[in-house]
């Protein structure tokens, strides 16, 4: 049978596992297999910025960081789940990508 992965990324960790528990809600429904959420390594991206604009004074300098959290989830791929799972409600800082495997 084939398998749906389920790639979910975004900035809050509290979204990515709420959407976790609605696709566990609708694999219980169904009564489809589940495995997951895996969560993957968190992506730290940092930018240093200089704080005056100038150039003049002291070179000092603000970091600013934002953390990419990672979720995945392996369900089967029934038709009645996928369909169901195409209606969820993503928030708009979570990317969620679906995709179909052998």
């Amino acid at each position: 049978m084939q398998q749906a992965r389920v790639r979910l990324a975004g900035t809050n960790p509290e979204d990515l596992d709420s959407i976790c528990g609605e696709v566990r809600e609708i694999a219980d429904k169904t009564g489809v297999k589940l495995s997951g959420p895996v969560p993957l390594p968190t992506k730290t991206l940092e930018v240093p910025a200089r704080k005056s604009p100038d150039g003049e004074g002291a070179a000092t300098w603000e970091h600013w960081e934002m953390r990419v959290h990672k979720r995945l989830i392996d369900i089967d791929a029934d038709e009645r789940a996928l369909r169901q799972l195409m209606r969820i409600q993503v928030p708009n800082d979570v990317s969620i990508e679906i995709v179909l495997e052998d």
